[in-house]
Formats: structure tokens, C-alpha cells, sequence
């Protein structure tokens, strides 16, 4: 299932399943010697991957995962985030500001500071969800969306 953006990597064969999720955190200190961490470490750091192929090209020896690791086909899952709703555009394409608040505390700062985006990234907004289940505790007009980077 070859589709656009759809990225090779390998994984745990425990992990190696259609649909699984998971978000890449980065390497491991066990990752520098291996010959294939190219291979593994060519994601973006944050970012959550769906696995949509299972590659039968054999198990690898890994020095994270004590089952070895395999093949995947894995595309970048969309983004969820909050943006204010002026410019919360289905289709319309920007770069991330981060939105000025410090509520660590709030309801809505994990929507607020999305994992996977930083300051300048690129994103194209492919659905606009809505309004925030709770209003933003310093008053800005946000709204739920959707983005691909």
C-alpha cells in the first residue's frame, strides 16, 4: 500500500501491527552502534506515526527491542491542536506560532502546544473540528483543527 508521504522505518516486532500508533520520542542511547539507525531514527521527533504496512522482509537483531525489529510503512498521523478561530480555515496553510500562555495547568494546553510542531513548521489544516470544550482562560477565540504537516 504505497500512498504519498508514507515513510519506511523499522519497529519492534511486538509493536509491528496495521493501525498501531505510536509517537517517536527519538533514540535511545542503545541506537548509536547499530548500522540501521538511519533507518529507525528518520522520523520526526514528537510526532505521532500509524502503521498502514507490514513489510515481510525478515526480523533485524535490535539493541532496544529483545524480539528484534521489522519493516513498516508508516504515515505522519494528523495533528490535533488549538488555533484561533480567524484562522481556522479548512484547506488554508501557515506556519505554527505557539499561542503566549503559561496555564500548564489549563484544560486545553495540550491542544494549545501540539507534540510534533515547533515554532516555523509548516501545516496544511485538512479539518476544522470546533470549538474548545472549555473556554480559553485568557480569553482568546480558538478552535479545534485538524493539521498535516
Amino acid at each position: 500500500m504505497e500512498e504519498s508521504n508514507t515513510i519506511i522505518t523499522l519497529i519492534g516486532t511486538k509493536l509491528a501491527k496495521v493501525g498501531n500508533e505510536f509517537n517517536f520520542k527519538g533514540a535511545a542511547k542503545e541506537c548509536e552502534p547499530c548500522k540501521l539507525n538511519k533507518t529507525c531514527l528518520g522520523l520526526n521527533i514528537g510526532s505521532k506515526y500509524r502503521i498502514i504496512n507490514v513489510r515481510n522482509s525478515g526480523k533485524h537483531e535490535c539493541f532496544v527491542h529483545d524480539s528484534g525489529v521489522c519493516a513498516v510503512e508508516v504515515i505522519e498521523a494528523p495533528i490535533v491542536m488549538a488555533l484561533e478561530s480567524k484562522k481556522a480555515i479548512k484547506g488554508s496553510k501557515a506556519a505554527y506560532e505557539l499561542i503566549p500562555c503559561n496555564f500548564s495547568n489549563c484544560e486545553n494546553f495540550v491542544l494549545c502546544r501540539p507534540s510534533g510542531l515547533r515554532s516555523g513548521d509548516k501545516y496544511s489544516i485538512i479539518n476544522v473540528e470546533g470549538e474548545l470544550n472549555e473556554p480559553c482562560r485568557k480569553g482568546y477565540s480558538l478552535k479545534v483543527v485538524e493539521v498535516k504537516r
